[in-house]
């Protein structure tokens, strides 16, 4: 498991969850509405709720466990960023 986990593939799910989140708000921010965009959102966006929250706990023992790099901790607060505006849309 240890080995899936690298600094590398922590930084690029990071940033891709990240950056689904900044798409599905500019996407509501311009009032696209296109079917196909509608779908994928419906189907990705619970995914990538879970993953949000997942990956924040992953990506806060990874920094308390391994060496620092700027990259990761930049990673790591936006998504923390991310899912505090995320799920602070829900109240």
């Amino acid at each position: 498991m240890n080995k899936l986990i690298t600094n590398k593939n922590l930084i690029i799910v990071n940033f891709a969850i990240v950056s689904y989140f900044i798409l599905i708000l500019l996407i509501n921010f311009y009032k696209i509405d296109f079917v196909l965009i509608g779908v994928f959102r419906e189907m990705l966006t619970i995914p990538f709720l879970i993953a949000q929250i997942i990956f924040l706990v992953i990506g806060i023992k990874y920094l308390i466990k391994n060496q620092r790099n700027l990259l990761t901790i930049i990673s790591v607060v936006s998504l923390a960023i991310c899912t505090i505006i995320t799920i602070g849309s829900f109240f």
